[in-house]
């Protein structure tokens, strides 16, 4: 079913950020991991973090839910996981699938991993190639994509791994697997990369040393033989989601909206970065502190001289997720702003870099592919819209679809929101709250 987004003369109004996606997987599989009962507020309810609740279950762990968003988690503690009764599914979770098959490389379990077609499609082997130095065995074919079956061992080998891209979920795998590891674990980062594992881990009672190199290199290490404990904790704001509330009151007519509890980390803030280079009114007041995570009020305002820019490729590790986005507001922006370095996009859940530009150019955007990025001109002011954009089950692309239809000259369609539920399961509400027209076709 087709869904459509008409324009809106406003959109104003105050809206908490959803929990963070990210720091919801971590702390549902340390929890899982750790010795005692951890209680976690405010846990992320989408699919794709329920996919790893599900998981961790299946491994071992007790998790059950005891209010809305409020869960108590029992760890395996010593006793280690064990061997799933049925097949580890991850449905469309890149993050959760990466990150479990870290945490349990160091236990002497078998387990069966599958996920549903964009996640099958997805690449594997940048995970399985250091876990494989480490001392885990799998099935997977030489693509190393989904499903496979893997094998864990008690007493892993530390190693020192510098991923060849900058990936989170390498760096997290690494380190969940170096808890069951001999001597010391380390990942050297030439780009430093979102950083909620280390914070996470050190919350769990987890010795984690951090240290820079060059310009923006980063080494974590880990000693092998530490066990999580318990934890009560709350999960900060998602900023990948806090974006597309960001990116809807800056090119509306007349917008002015409050995101409440947007976690502000460096790791994550580069949208915000964006923005502000390409003209953005953003404005910040501190909020409380969750999971070791400082939290802001961020408030956006409509932003009548947006310029394009080349975006700094130091500022790509930083908002990966956002993108798209990114090429939303720049649509609506004076000049061209230009991407580079930016091939991870490339493998997300779909060839985002693709689907970003399919989905300009079907709204009457002019928009280039380049091999690590894209280029766009924008409109300077807003695009003509009226376009059915083919999200390609990439919920990032449903959405900031959607957000261009509220102040372009024209409807915007896309083909299927289903898979907005993986991220942001409340993205609608929210929308509506602050005065979209989004219908069904």
């Amino acid at each position: 079913m087709y869904w459509t987004s008409y324009p809106v003369p406003a959109l104003r109004g105050i809206v908490a950020a959803p929990p963070d996606k990210s720091c919801s997987h971590r702390a549902v599989i340390l929890a899982g991991l750790a010795t005692g009962t951890s209680e976690i507020h405010r846990l992320l309810e989408g699919e794709d973090v329920l996919r790893t609740v599900d998981a961790m279950r299946a491994l071992g762990a007790g998790i059950e839910p005891s209010g809305p968003g409020h869960w108590k988690i029992t760890g395996v503690g010593p006793r280690g996981l064990s061997s799933p009764e049925r097949a580890l599914d991850f449905g469309n979770s890149g993050t959760g699938s990466r990150l479990v098959m870290g945490a349990l490389a160091g236990f002497p379990v078998t387990a069966r991993l599958v996920g549903d077609e964009s996640l099958t499609a997805r690449p594997m082997n940048r995970i399985l190639s250091p876990l494989r130095r480490m001392g885990l065995t799998d099935t997977a074919r030489e693509d190393g994509r989904l499903p496979f079956t893997i094998t864990g061992r008690a007493r892993l080998r530390a190693i020192s791994y510098e991923p060849p891209v900058a990936s989170a979920q390498v760096k997290s795998a690494v380190l969940l697997a170096g808890l069951n590891a001999e001597g010391v674990t380390e990942v050297c980062e030439a780009r430093a990369t979102r950083d909620h594992t280390e914070r996470m881990l050190r919350g769990f009672g987890v010795g984690v040393n951090t240290s820079s190199f060059g310009d923006t290199g980063r080494r974590i290490g880990l000693a092998g033989g530490q066990s999580p404990g318990a934890l009560g904790t709350s999960i900060p704001g998602d900023p990948s989601s806090a974006a597309f509330l960001a990116g809807a009151a800056l090119i509306s007519p007349d917008g002015e909206v409050l995101v409440e509890n947007v976690m502000s980390n460096s790791t994550r803030d580069g949208i915000f970065d964006a923005l502000t280079l390409m003209g953005a009114a953003l404005g910040a007041e501190e909020a409380f502190e969750a999971s070791g995570e400082r939290q802001i009020n961020l408030l956006v305002s409509t932003s009548s001289g947006l310029r394009g820019r080349e975006i700094p490729e130091r500022l790509v590790p930083a908002m990966i997720d956002e993108f798209p986005i990114l090429a939303v507001v720049a649509a609506f922006a004076d000049g061209v702003t230009e991407v580079r370095g930016a091939g991870e996009l490339r493998v997300k859940e779909t060839d985002r870099i693709g689907a970003i530009v399919d989905m300009l150019r079907a709204n009457g955007v002019s928009a280039e592919e380049r091999p690590n990025g894209f280029v766009i001109e924008g409109c300077a002011g807003p695009p003509p819209g009226g376009g059915r954009v083919e999200t390609r089950h990439d919920h990032r692309i449903a959405m900031s679809a959607l957000v261009m239809g509220t102040a372009s000259q024209n409807p915007v369609s896309v083909d299927d929101i289903s898979m907005i539920a993986t991220s942001y399961p409340d993205f609608m509400d929210h929308m509506s709250r602050l005065g979209a027209d989004i219908r069904p076709a």
